[in-house]
């Protein structure tokens, strides 16, 4: 299906790939992975043909369909079930070629197609599809321009999904997803019947879909067999079995070494000298396992408070005054409390994380929150708030005012801003940099609660690990928002759910909240499949129709081209019969036109009639369809 051979690519002047090779055969599910910047973004580029390698080649299956995630979200007027179903071109154009063609055997082979393509479920494919990323039936007849640029980029995934390309690439697909889409997703690419390429830095998905990883580093692709938990067991036991490999080289050099620096000027030594000299040239050097290590990262501890720390009683919020987004809370929340907020986005997790900040008041009841309680709120909007032309060293001296520049630093340090890169531009950081000093400024005056919603959208599997390792170590509390299974089941012991206007605690664990979701989009589709089997029955109905009523539109229009002959031919007969010179002439010629005439009158009657019933019978199936 693909296959890159001695690939090399720069970008100023940046080596991206080295001499990269990697095999997909048809039908393989294959994860890309690697750091953030290493190239995989840049990879799909040089595979759809949108970049040019600079060496190398990437070879596609001349027969395959390629399928990539549009950069632009789909906006305008059309609904968002229209714009999915544009996505098959093939379908739109033979379902609007079969309700003008008239000729028989072509609409023949057209209904052929579109029963081959599955054409009449479409609709129900599609709605399926984006019922399963998070629209409703109502919200499925809106226009695109109606949402949000988020959401418009679910469509355009549910876009490329409905359209079933050969071969799919994936950019992180889940950036835009809440976790029920995300369980949604990784059901539906786990029989993903084509070939699948996916990059993604999430860890679950990854484990879920894919039968193979390659691993992006050192301008090199790594091909591994399994899912990501395997490739991390392999790569991390090729690693150590290269470093003992290393290890017992540079013993055996220092052994060879030791021998002829003893003996290389013994006579009768020297020949076995020369020829262990001759060995150590010829030993191939083990290169020393080097791994770029992602720093780690803490966040301080506070002192403890009695709990609990916030309590919500009858509390609303909303955006628009008397109109809540959520309502009716009685919550509380003790100082070493993990809770993970779940619930489909547009519910209210965001709003109610942003009313336990203090960021929203409340409409109704009230929020009482401990006398010294210090809140951390982490939104992963607030890096569009970082100023480009500064540094993080900047950022957290103001926000941390008087303090000494060796303890900004010092805080700097504990998330991975060491030496330079506390002084390099804000505009230079990658996503994940500044996710982290995101957490550095929510978490500069110790925070003895943690809110944080979506946190790892821009960090990768390292970096997610990373963050796991620092909230577990976290002596206060923690509030989560995110579509990442396996952080939410590694950090969080509580499970909130939002829904209905309201939120309260959640009877069960990830996985029965995971059976939940995946049961409720099951029962959608199956309501909705019912719903449109009259739609399709009608569709059906109307396409028979079509098809049986085809000859006889077919005989109608030949009858009104005897009629016409038939018409044509009698005025001249009777042009001829008007003629004084015909009767002055043979008597046989004017009995023959006499005959004639005769003839053709019967004929006209006869296809006069003909003609009249074929035209009500045509009349009677249009009504039928009606």
């Amino acid at each position: 299906m693909l296959k890159i051979d001695d690939l090399t690519y720069r970008i100023m002047g940046r080596v991206l790939f080295d001499g990269a090779n990697a095999t997909i055969g048809p039908g393989a599910r294959v994860g890309l992975v690697g750091r953030n910047g290493s190239g995989k973004t840049t990879l799909f580029g040089l595979i759809a043909g949108e970049l040019s390698a600079d060496s190398g080649s990437i070879s596609l299956s001349r027969t395959a369909t390629l399928g990539r995630v549009s950069q632009e979200a789909p906006g305008g007027e059309k609904s968002l079930l229209e714009t999915v179903l544009s996505a098959d071109a093939e379908r739109a154009s033979l379902l609007c070629e079969a309700e003008t063609a008239a000729e028989p055997h072509r609409i023949g082979d057209i209904h052929n197609r579109l029963a081959d393509i599955e054409a009449y479920s479409a609709p129900s494919r599609a709605g399926a599809i984006l019922s399963g990323l998070g629209f409703s039936e109502d919200d499925q007849q809106r226009p695109c321009a109606g949402f949000s640029g988020g959401w418009r980029m679910r469509v355009a995934l549910a876009a490329v999904l409905f359209s079933r390309p050969d071969f799919l690439l994936l950019d992180e697909p889940t950036n835009h997803l809440d976790l029920e889409a995300t369980l949604w997703l990784e059901s539906y690419l786990a029989k993903w019947p084509g070939t699948l390429l996916v990059i993604s830095h999430d860890r679950q998905l990854l484990n879920k879909v894919v039968d193979g990883i390659i691993h992006l580093e050192g301008g090199k692709l790594t091909r591994y067999r399994g899912n990501y938990d395997r490739f991390e067991d392999t790569r991390r036991q090729r690693l150590e079995n290269q470093s003992r490999m290393r290890r017992r080289q540079m013993a055996q050099r220092r052994h060879i070494e030791s021998y002829v620096n003893r003996f290389r000027f013994k006579a009768t030594k020297a020949r076995q000298a020369q020829s262990r000299l001759k060995m150590l040239a010829r030993m191939e050097p083990i290169a020393s396992v080097v791994e770029e290590k992602t720093p780690p990262f803490s966040f301080p501890n506070c002192s403890p408070l009695a709990p609990p720390v916030i309590v919500l009683d009858g509390a609303a919020t909303g955006y628009q005054e008397n109109c809540p987004v959520i309502e009716g809370l009685d919550l509380s929340i003790d100082g070493d409390d993990r809770i993970a907020l779940l619930g489909v986005n547009g519910n209210g997790k965001s709003t109610l994380v942003k009313l336990l900040a203090g960021r929203l008041e409340a409409m109704k009841g009230s929020v009482r929150r401990s006398a010294k309680l210090r809140i951390g709120y982490f939104a992963q909007h607030q890096s569009d708030e970082l100023r480009p032309d500064e540094t993080p060293f900047h950022h957290l001296s103001r926000a941390l005012g008087e303090t000494a520049p060796a303890k900004v630093r010092a805080h700097l340090g504990r998330f991975g801003f060491i030496q330079e890169r506390a002084d390099t531009l804000i505009g230079n950081l990658s996503g994940g940099e500044k996710a982290r000093l995101l957490f550095a400024l929510m978490s500069a005056a110790k925070p003895h609660v943690l809110l944080l919603d979506e946190p790892t959208n821009h960090l990768d599997v390292d970096a997610r690990e990373a963050l796991v390792q620092a909230l577990n170590d976290f002596a206060g509390a923690v509030i989560l928002v995110s579509h990442d299974p396996h952080l939410i089941g590694l950090v969080c012991d509580r499970l909130w759910l939002v829904a209905g206007k309201t939120c309260a605690a959640y009877d069960g664990d990830l996985g029965d909240y995971r059976k939940l979701v995946l049961d409720r989009g099951r029962a959608r589709r199956r309501d909705g499949k019912s719903a449109n089997n009259g739609r399709k029955q009608g569709r059906r109905e109307r396409a028979r129709a079509r098809s049986e009523t085809a000859s006889i539109r077919k005989t109608a229009r030949e009858l009104e081209e005897r009629l016409e002959t038939l018409n044509a031919e009698r005025l001249g007969l009777e042009e001829r019969l008007a003629d004084p010179a015909i009767y002055l002439g043979p008597s046989e010629a004017l009995r023959d036109v006499q005959t004639r005439l005769s003839a053709v009158n019967d004929g006209l009657a006869e296809t006069e009639q003909a003609w009249l019933e074929a035209h009500e019978t045509g009349k009677g199936e249009k009504k039928g369809k009606k």
